[in-house]
């Protein structure tokens, strides 16, 4: 059985279910946007919708992804680094809890969290602290680390510290893991557009994007800018929202569907999209194959507030995937 190892932004997640949108102003954050803050504001925004509820959970795009992978039953790993405090073991006990090897650094800076303020109309509006998650650097990955692995997984936000993601790139193919990167927000993406094409070119096997990060990137709406971003790699996904996905390796194109689902919030959708292909990819299923258990999960994922299924749908869930 493959091992699956991810790399990514240690953060904590605080879902806030709002009771209006009065308190985004009030905060100064633009409604649906992802606001980069201090800590003292993220300490703020905490502190003023303390009396709402919230969900308080391990995050960052890699580490969702690799959590989900976990909860389907492969051996997984993740790097990250924490903070000293308690959101830092609420990371760790969280990934930990569902048997998620940790190779964590630790830091005096305060633990990173995404405060994620979610409107009555489901929208989402983040106040990011990003904190210790991006101190990590290119010391802080072992080489030992590696050997256990078959397959890494690394967020697309680590492209933004080009020392740390290139080591990662280079310790994973001196060792033969087959590379899968999960492109982060568009405007990363387009911010170091051409040095995410060299990397993908020289060192990735899998590329996952959405459609504004396709078109970032390429240029192209969602079926060329796959076919431009399989020309690059192995297996290439263009994620199409309610649309479904498309995959592509070589010249055999995949169109894959969506599950029907009652959508609540889209929170780590493409997260666990890419938990569910990389779980078919271990298997060694068919690629159409994979993008099915993609989007079994994704639907899934959808169904609840924040990027974490619950306990009770995984049973389901496999089932689901053991038909397939």
């Amino acid at each position: 059985m493959q091992k699956i190892l991810g790399i990514g932004n240690a953060l904590v997640d605080i879902m806030t279910e709002l009771d209006h949108d009065g308190y985004l102003p009030e905060f100064g954050l633009p409604k649906g946007s992802m606001t980069l803050v201090d800590a003292r504001k993220s300490r703020n925004v905490f502190n003023g919708t303390q009396h709402l509820k919230k969900t308080i959970r391990s995050g960052g795009s890699a580490a969702n992804t690799i959590h989900g992978i976990a909860r389907m039953g492969l051996e997984t790993g993740f790097i990250g680094k924490i903070g000293r405090d308690e959101l830092g073991k609420v990371f760790h006990d969280d990934l930990a809890a569902s048997n998620v090897r940790t190779h964590l650094t630790l830091s005096n800076t305060e633990s990173g969290r995404a405060m994620a303020l979610i409107s009555p109309d489901a929208e989402r509006t983040f106040a990011t602290y990003l904190g210790a998650a991006v101190e990590l650097s290119e010391k802080d990955l072992e080489e030992s680390i590696f050997t256990d692995y078959d397959i890494v997984h690394i967020e697309g936000y680590l492209v933004q510290n080009h020392a740390l993601l290139l080591h990662a790139l280079e310790i994973a193919k001196k060792h033969h893991l087959k590379i899968s990167v999960d492109m982060a927000s568009y405007n990363v993406v387009e911010a170091n557009k051409d040095f995410l094409y060299s990397v993908i070119r020289e060192f990735v096997d899998i590329v996952f994007a959405n459609e504004d990060e396709a078109k970032a990137l390429t240029g192209k709406e969602p079926s060329s800018a796959l076919d431009e971003l399989s020309r690059h790699c192995e297996i290439a996904i263009v994620k199409t929202g309610r649309n479904g996905s498309l995959v592509k390796s070589g010249n055999q194109r995949y169109p894959i569907g969506i599950i029907p689902v009652n959508s609540i919030d889209t929170t780590g959708a493409g997260d666990l999209y890419a938990s569910g292909f990389l779980y078919g990819i271990a298997h060694n299923l068919p690629f159409d194959k994979c993008g099915k258990i993609g989007a079994i999960l994704a639907g899934n994922v959808i169904e609840v507030v924040g990027a974490k299924i619950a306990d009770s749908k995984w049973d389901q869930i496999k089932q689901s995937v053991e038909a397939i």
